[in-house]
């Protein structure tokens, strides 16, 4: 294979990969204001849940029922970890990690957007 046709590959490879970093953007965007948006209103119930004063007077699970808006969005953080949530916020860059572990091995590596970075041979004396 010569040099013109390595070339084409590396371009074509590069193309690829931002090309599908750059589709997982929209989504992961959509996933890190879900997450934001439900982390806010779990911190926002747990702070009325916690300075309320019946919340020392009544039992756990009665104090729960009385603040349902804490209950429920906490129920969904944790639900949306269990599904995964986690990894889809941050998929580019476990995507890109795991591209320049493989890279690693032929002297390249990629940027979080998956442009490729060429490093220079090491000289072999």
């Amino acid at each position: 294979m010569n040099s013109l046709e390595q070339a084409e590959d590396l371009k074509a490879f590069e193309r690829r990969l931002t090309e599908y970093v750059s589709c997982l953007q929209p989504a992961t965007g959509r996933w890190r204001m879900i997450l934001i948006v439900v982390s806010v209103c779990t911190a926002t119930g747990a702070w009325n849940w916690l300075i309320d004063p019946d919340t020392q007077k009544v039992s756990f699970f009665s104090s729960l029922w009385n603040h349902p808006f804490f209950t429920i969005s906490c129920v969904t953080l944790i639900a949306l970890f269990f599904a995964g949530i986690h990894k889809r916020v941050v998929a580019p860059s476990i995507i890109a990690a795991r591209c320049r572990t493989v890279l690693a091995e032929y002297n390249m590596s990629c940027d979080d957007t998956g442009k490729l970075i060429l490093k220079p041979r090491p000289n072999i004396q």
